[in-house]
């Protein structure tokens, strides 16, 4: 005896019925948030993508008109597409790359430490300046985790922020501290890398 033939009508019933109690209980959640806030995100892990996804954001604030600041710790003056790509937005991104390259490139622990200070000096700059509505802090975490700033000061100023300013971190290894300070914290997971099969950093992947 064959088995009765699927009837469409009824399948397609059935999916209405269960995708319309799937939007009520959606629109309830969402309903249901009501706080707006400057959020401290944090973008760690060891896996690739953690500044990457922090363009991603500066982009989208860009487009809504909203004014960014960018500081770079540790990464040394070397030219990215990212940089070159916002230069169209003009004085709508304040973009300062203040490291000498990372620390296993310097050898100079003293002058990191003077290199990461002069960085943290400026994002408290940007982060007094009213009109910045987006602070990407990118490689922060690297140099909290070899100690050239103090956790405890650059965790309290940023808790201090403005209501209204949101602040990303980026960078392997994120300090716990900061990982419990922050409202939205992204771990990149490592799954496979092309490095390791000895492929070179390249253009518009890599910078």
């Amino acid at each position: 005896m064959s088995e009765p033939k699927p009837d469409p009508a009824s399948n397609e019933t059935r999916h209405k019925a269960k995708m319309a109690n799937r939007k009520a209980a959606q629109d309830a959640e969402v309903a249901s948030k009501t706080v707006e806030k400057g959020l401290l995100i944090v973008h760690t892990g060891k896996g690739k993508g953690k500044s990457t996804a922090a363009w991603g954001l500066m982009l989208r604030a860009l487009g809504r008109g909203l004014k960014v600041g960018v500081v770079q710790f540790g990464k040394g003056a070397w030219e990215t597409g990212e940089r070159k790509a916002i230069s169209v937005f003009g004085d709508q991104v304040q973009w300062y790359t203040l490291g000498e390259g990372f620390t296993w490139e310097t050898q100079d622990r003293a002058r990191d430490v003077a290199a990461a200070e002069r960085a943290f000096a400026k994002a408290k700059e940007l982060m007094a300046d009213p009109s910045i509505r987006l602070l990407i802090l990118d490689e922060l975490n690297i140099a909290l985790r070899y100690d050239h700033l103090d956790t405890a000061m650059v965790i309290e100023t940023l808790k201090a922020r403005r209501p209204d300013l949101h602040i990303v971190v980026t960078g392997r290894n994120a300090k716990e501290e900061l990982i419990g300070a922050a409202d939205l914290v992204t771990d990149m997971s490592l799954v496979k890398h092309h490095f390791a099969a000895g492929v070179r950093a390249q253009e518009g992947i890599e910078f």
